[in-house]
């Protein structure tokens, strides 16, 4: 089991093991602060001190909030507002896990590479023309350069 449930007065209190000794989770249900943004802040908190690492496999949406005695959609908005800060990243059904540190990178060369082709599919430019193109580039050939385009 990743982690154990238990229960202190009002508060619901999470801790689990996977390689992330001692790392509770607290839910304060008479906080003013939503669930959610409780979990998200305490998740975040432990993946930017450290005490939760790259590659870690968080719990699943469902077993957590079962644990904390939350909804699931409570949990998942916690894990889709950590994952849009790239603090974790969702592998569909392998589970959710702390982001290496250059997800950031990773997440602009998608962005990146997502308006490039779009461009070149309002230029015309198929899959086969775009590939040689880019090879060309990556390669420093000068050869078959498109007219005003720049090195």
């Amino acid at each position: 089991m990743w982690y154990k449930g238990s229960h202190e007065s009002l508060a619901k209190a999470v801790a689990w093991t996977n390689g992330s000794p001692g790392m509770i989770l607290t839910v304060e249900p008479d906080s003013p602060i939503p669930p959610y943004e409780q979990v998200r802040a305490q998740l975040a908190d432990a993946i930017g001190s450290g005490q939760l690492s790259a590659e870690t496999r968080l719990p699943t949406v469902r077993q957590l909030a079962g644990d904390l005695g939350l909804a699931a959609n409570t949990v998942a908005r916690s894990y889709r507002e950590l994952e849009a800060a790239g603090l974790i990243e969702t592998r569909g059904r392998h589970g959710s896990y702390v982001a290496s540190r250059d997800t950031g990178v990773r997440r602009e060369a998608v962005r990146a590479t997502r308006d490039f082709a779009a461009a070149m599919r309002r230029l015309g430019i198929g899959p086969d023309e775009l590939v040689a193109l880019l090879r060309q580039q990556l390669s420093g050939e000068s050869g078959g350069a498109i007219e005003g385009a720049h090195p």
